[in-house]
């Protein structure tokens, strides 16, 4: 996993997968990196509806492939495929890959928000090594999570790697805890991916600044 150098290098996989001219995705050329690391959690419904799960590292979001989505359950371990690396704006992409692209079907921004890698030492050196914690902050999802590589991938097989809520505040271990994809809401425009999918305009985003606000959707699926 360690493809480390300069961004535009990191980026020439995402690059050889789309084509511009074609796709809205961002091509990654402007965006600064913020003063905390930031993550965001897309929804995409491409040809398998899944959860993409992405890390601002060393100028770029590094990005897994989450079937099942995140949970708030430690006992669940989601499987997560890592992907290449993303630009950095494409923590606000939300819209519909045109048919014929590389994982054409809409997209919305499930959750977003900053995180703080836990333990000490270089985060994207823990990577590498195959284990990172960190606690996010995010508008939906609280509290402490670790990635932990469980193959990878030397025997031909594909890399894989599991995402697994910490014990602590935020934890559940009962009632549902990761939203349904279909009825979930983006965090910054309040669409659904059928709404997506249709157009519907924007709606109004409540303000989350207050605590009330900060709440596992695990719970209820908005």
């Amino acid at each position: 996993m360690d493809d480390r150098g300069s961004d535009g290098d990191r980026l020439a996989r995402y690059h050889r997968k789309r084509r511009f001219d074609t796709t809205d995705e961002p091509r990654g050329e402007s965006a600064e990196p913020a003063d905390e690391p930031s993550f965001v959690i897309q929804i995409h419904d491409a040809r398998r509806l899944h959860f993409d799960f992405r890390l601002e590292v060393d100028g770029v979001l590094k990005s897994w492939a989450v079937p099942r989505g995140p949970s708030t359950d430690p006992g669940d371990k989601r499987l997560a495929v890592p992907t290449e690396d993303h630009p950095l704006e494409y923590r606000e992409y939300e819209g519909v890959i045109a048919s014929g692209e590389y994982g054409a079907g809409p997209v919305i921004v499930w959750d977003q928000g900053t995180y703080r890698p836990l333990g000490g030492g270089d985060f994207a050196a823990a990577l590498d090594r195959g284990h990172a914690s960190f606690r996010l902050d995010g508008r939906k999802l609280r509290g402490a999570y670790a990635l932990t590589r469980f193959r990878d991938g030397r025997d031909g097989s594909a890399e894989a790697w599991l995402l697994v809520k910490k014990t602590g505040p935020g934890s559940t271990h009962s009632g549902p805890a990761t939203p349904d994809p279909r009825r979930a809401r983006s965090a910054r425009t309040g669409r659904t991916l059928s709404e997506v999918a249709r157009g519907t305009p924007e709606r109004p985003m409540p303000d989350h600044g207050s605590g009330s606000a900060h709440r596992s959707e695990g719970n209820d699926h908005a």
